[in-house]
């Protein structure tokens, strides 16, 4: 790039200092202008009158083209390489993005040779830089310092389908960088969350280790119901849906192994019937909602000629010599007309059972 500078500035009649901070104009013994050999006259005379400006825009027009390509000519002699050291997409991303921002650092800093700056002339105060820290860049400093402790953490990986729990809900990571993550949901949309945000979630990774995951769903069947015939239902409905685990060797969750095949328990005697509970295992944890609403359509078909019901909440009262008696009289009045006879031997409305008045509508006025 530096070359490029320098045959662009004997183009122009200028020749660089080795900064490629200074140019000083050159011009032969015999007056024609200065420039390559290889250049006819004319070419020269043309170049060498251009403003100072567009000789500037232009070389800087250059830098960057060139920039862009050795960038981009980098990240294909390199991108294999990388992620077969890497193998994560996500440390992948990253150190590609790294590769192209040094070469566009190189062209930056080319660039303000160009104009004649340097590093010094971008040097500001403590006070002014600590200022602009902490109200600006203390934010994305926080993102960064987040995302890299994120690529760290391995806490899920780009493809990996997530949920965020406070939200409820779920989507696929579509990218991560060290400023943000990037979510694709199930709604067909995009979520860019920073990564200081990101940490302090909690994050449910379906997809992490192993793609399988296990689901539970609770049925309430009433007591009438045959218990032992419900619990073979369930677990046979359940089988029979696409994407659910029907069987095999158990699966290791940790220390623990669990069965591979739908297993129904008995959870809990409820106050309106007996609640069983399902557990079984998907395959892909992306049709959650849809394999659940495939079992309990296959177990409602499958109890209909069973003594098996589905219970609701309900309750009965049963009146015995035990109850008590309540006497109550209720009294027809026109609006503005006086107040109805009542049998001595019943209770006014106002009256308490045992005995005790309450308060009456001439008391609360």
């Amino acid at each position: 790039m530096v070359a490029w500078l320098r045959a662009l500035a004997a183009l122009t009649g200028q020749t660089a200092t080795p900064g490629g901070d200074a140019t000083t104009q050159t011009a032969t013994a015999a007056g024609t202008p200065a420039g390559p050999a290889w250049v006819p006259p004319g070419v020269r005379t043309f170049v060498n009158g251009l403003p100072t400006p567009v000789i500037q825009l232009f070389q800087v027009v250059v830098v960057i083209v060139l920039a862009y390509a050795v960038s981009q000519l980098l990240v294909q002699l390199l991108g294999r390489r990388i992620a077969r050291r890497f193998r994560r997409p996500s440390l992948t991303r990253t150190a590609l993005r790294g590769i192209r921002l040094v070469v566009f650092i190189f062209a930056t800093l080319t660039i303000m040779g160009i104009y004649d700056y340097s590093l010094s002339d971008l040097t500001l105060s403590v006070a002014v830089f600590s200022a602009v820290v902490g109200v600006i860049l203390a934010p994305i400093v926080g993102s960064i310092i987040s995302g890299v402790f994120l690529l760290a953490d391995q806490p899920y990986e780009i493809g990996d389908m997530i949920e965020l729990a406070e939200r409820n809900q779920r989507g696929f990571v579509e990218d991560i960088t060290l400023r943000y993550t990037k979510i694709f949901t199930l709604d067909n949309t995009f979520l860019v969350i920073p990564n200081g945000t990101m940490r302090e979630r909690d994050v449910v990774n379906y997809s992490a280790e192993d793609t399988r995951t296990r689901q539970a769903l609770d049925v309430l069947i009433t007591y009438e119901s045959d218990v032992a015939r419900a619990r073979e239902l369930v677990e046979q409905a359940a089988r029979n849906v696409d994407g659910v685990v029907s069987g095999g060797p158990q699966i290791r969750v940790g220390a623990a192994r669990y069965p591979a095949k739908p297993t129904c328990y008995i959870d809990q005697f409820g106050d309106h019937g007996i609640n069983l509970r399902l557990r079984y295992w998907i395959e892909e944890p992306y049709w959650l909602l849809r394999v659940r609403s495939k079992i309990q359509t296959a177990f409602a078909e499958a109890i209909d000629d069973e003594d098996v019901e589905i219970a609701y909440p309900h309750q009965h009262h049963v009146f015995d010599e035990t109850s008590g008696e309540m006497q109550v009289a209720v009294g027809d009045r026109a609006r503005g007309g006086a107040r109805p006879e009542v049998d001595p031997g019943v209770p006014d409305e106002g009256s308490a059972i045992d005995g005790e008045r309450g308060p009456s509508e001439d008391d609360q006025s």
